[in-house]
């Protein structure tokens, strides 16, 4: 998917067999933790001997097959290099697809300078174990010098075993998906000195361009002509001038009611956020790299909906912004007015988010969308509620909860929270319609979804996704997990956009 130097993913191939002739790839098998020795989870491509030789090894090595332990082997009678044994927990009739894929990208992920793979992980659940793979090789070098740059090999070459019915086209799809994430991936890791709003709309529309996608883009003169007063105002303090993209995917097909579905994205691209004139502390402002990463995913997603020739409409509205403090930046008191005539006195200049986006929303529900999902590392509250891996999932009831569901079931883990309607009384202001921020500390995050709510237009279903702290791993990797950009919630985006095309 990507049109720039970045992740290149491996190129995956699905097999019924090993290989006969011996070769130099390395196999990854799951094992479980039965009864405190380690077992071979069963699987139809190994015989008795090869099984009989890998337990005997794991127990010599005092393996204990836990959660994503991993130990390297040597096994004669098998036609392979090496064999790595990846943990999946105690014995069960059933993985899930999240289990399967955190094994697979935490085998991945100690794979240095190894070139091939092949995996049994695959007959567990076959598009897990490869977006497993994929994704727990991901590395990005496009910044690094001959010093420190990788000298050895990556992973090139996935072979998936498989007996399932339709694994070729389930195994190209679970290929696809995880190269959108990578692509969402490599744009929040480029750094904002190479990634100026600018650019950014630069490399959304060689995106869209490449997959067929009409590409509109506002530069700040026609964003200030068309009254995008929320854009203009979160960029007037920086000298990379703000943009708006907007991706169109046209596959929608006349349904029952004879009119095709069609859904809004809409993704927050604030490429750096310094906080404006309400500066951040300096301690952690240089993870503010991210905070476009609800742009990057939703960019990845329109793609790959083109890519995948879903039978619905996509339209992504994405603004770009870059958030900061100079002699010419909105100030705290100063009174803007959104694109659709709202106006809103700016009491933190860091709570701008809401601001880009909410322009974005009204341009995006003159198309009169059925859905409008929205997503973006909206708010530092939604880690204090949910920590760092759970996205907060706000919107219409039913909605918010299928959009929930799926991110759950997807392995992203969005959780349903409420907007209370009593936090509306919070955003009044003295001179403008709305205030953004609320004079109290509590529910930040709701009080974003709020806000957010008062450009929505009547009779769209829509969802809000806050991955202020999911979109970006600051700790160590983990699973498939990288440090740095992960790529959510590209996954949750596209499965709602399946769905809706299956179910409407």
């Amino acid at each position: 998917m990507s049109t720039r130097p970045g992740y290149r993913a491996p190129a995956v191939t699905v097999s019924a067999a090993l290989p006969k002739r011996r070769s130099s790839a390395v196999l990854i098998v799951g094992v479980c933790a039965d009864g405190g020795s380690p077992a071979v989870v069963g699987t139809p491509f190994l015989d008795a001997e090869a099984v009989g030789e890998i337990d005997v090894a794991l127990r010599a090595l005092g393996a204990k097959g836990g959660p994503e332990a991993l130990t390297r082997l040597t096994v004669p009678s098998l036609p392979v290099a090496s064999v790595l044994a990846v943990g999946l927990g105690p014995a069960r009739e059933e993985w899930s697809p999240e289990a399967i894929r955190r094994a697979a990208g935490a085998a991945a992920r100690s794979l240095s300078g190894v070139e091939s793979v092949i995996t049994t992980l695959s007959e567990l659940h076959l598009e897990a174990a490869i977006e497993g793979l994929i994704l727990g090789g991901y590395q990005i070098h496009e910044f690094r010098s001959a010093k420190t740059a990788p000298t050895e090999p990556a992973l090139s070459r996935i072979t998936a075993l498989s007996t399932a019915a339709r694994a070729k086209p389930l195994a190209a799809r679970a290929a696809a998906v995880a190269s959108a994430v990578a692509t969402a991936r490599d744009l929040v890791n480029t750094p904002p000195s190479h990634l100026h709003p600018d650019e950014f709309s630069k490399r959304a529309k060689a995106l869209g361009t490449a997959a067929g996608l009409q590409v509109e883009v506002l530069d700040e003169k026609a964003l200030a002509k068309a009254g995008y007063g929320g854009i203009i105002g979160v960029g007037k303090g920086s000298s990379n001038p703000p943009r708006l993209v907007r991706l169109t995917y046209r596959g929608g097909k006349a349904g029952k009611g004879g009119k095709a579905r069609k859904v809004a994205l809409v993704g927050k691209g604030i490429t750096f956020d310094t906080g404006g004139i309400s500066i951040k502390p300096a301690a952690s402002m240089h993870h503010m790299t991210s905070d476009m990463a609800g742009a990057a995913a939703v960019i990845a997603a329109v793609v790959l909906a083109a890519e995948q020739r879903l039978p619905i409409d996509v339209i992504a509205t994405v603004p770009m912004a870059e958030n900061m403090p100079s002699a010419t930046a909105q100030r705290p008191g100063d009174v803007l007015t959104q694109y659709g005539g709202t106006t809103v006195e700016v009491l933190n200049t860091d709570a701008e988010g809401r601001l880009i986006l909410a322009d974005a929303i009204v341009r995006a529900c003159q198309d009169s969308p059925d859905y409008l999902i929205e997503t973006s590392t909206l708010t530092g509250a939604q880690t204090v509620a949910l920590g760092s891996r759970i996205p907060g999932v706000m919107g219409s009831d039913e909605f918010r909860d299928r959009v929930a569901a799926l991110s759950q079931r997807e392995g992203e883990n969005g959780w349903p929270m409420p907007l209370p309607e009593e936090l509306k009384d919070d955003l009044k202001s003295t001179v403008a319609d709305l205030a953004n921020i609320s004079s109290q500390r509590f529910a930040g995050m709701l009080v974003a979804g709020v806000f957010l709510r008062e450009f929505v237009a009547d009779g769209v279903q829509w969802a809000h996704i806050d991955v202020a702290g999911p979109a970006y791993n600051t700790t160590a990797p983990w699973g498939y997990t990288p440090k740095g950009g992960t790529g959510v919630p590209t996954r949750t985006l596209f499965a709602v956009l399946e769905d809706i095309a299956e179910n409407g």
